[in-house]
């Protein structure tokens, strides 16, 4: 159960990059409630996970990649409207490569070593996506006028945030062998 939650939100990345891409593609509406989908796919996942006993390192994998695949494709079509910059999805397709390669093949561990600054910047990286979201939901006249500076300003703050891990990860093992 949880793997089809899971497969839902990896189903879900390339329609949604396509509308974030094209705004006109699909209703304004029918992204908020896809994106909505995903991120509910993405809480719920792990909490079934846990309730059935059925928690794992290959399903920890699984869940990450595809969290990594829907943000990727999701700031990537936004990068492509000019509502994020196009550095934020290319950092964080190396930041998960590194966290994949750091935890299989540096540490030799038989699941992802995670980090602080990678758990919130995970979360994080699905800020701009709905506040572009909401940027098209006309409630308030100008409301985009207001969001979307929002959404490029958060982008650029995760950027940031995403160098700071990706320089605290790939120094991580040199300063253990320093203690």
């Amino acid at each position: 159960m949880a793997h089809l939650l899971t497969g839902i939100r990896l189903g879900l990345a390339l329609p949604l990059a396509a509308a974030f891409a094209r705004p006109d593609w699909l209703a304004a509406g029918l992204v908020a409630a896809l994106l909505a989908a995903a991120i509910a796919s993405d809480w719920l996942d792990g909490v079934v996970a846990r309730r059935r006993g059925t928690a794992s390192a290959g399903g920890q994998l699984f869940d990450h990649a595809t969290d990594c695949v829907f943000v990727t494709a999701g700031l990537t079509g936004a990068a492509l409207a000019g509502g994020v910059p196009l550095a934020l999805p290319v950092l964080v397709a190396v930041a998960f490569g590194q966290y994949a390669a750091d935890s299989y093949w540096l540490h030799r561990e038989r699941r992802l070593r995670m980090s602080t600054i990678g758990r919130w910047n995970g979360i994080g990286y699905f800020v701009p996506l709905v506040v572009l979201a909401a940027a098209r939901i006309e409630v308030v006249p100008g409301q985009a006028a207001v969001l979307e500076p929002l959404a490029r300003a958060s982008a650029y703050v995760l950027a940031a945030s995403t160098i700071v891990s990706i320089v605290d990860r790939a120094t991580a093992a040199h300063r253990a062998r320093r203690r």
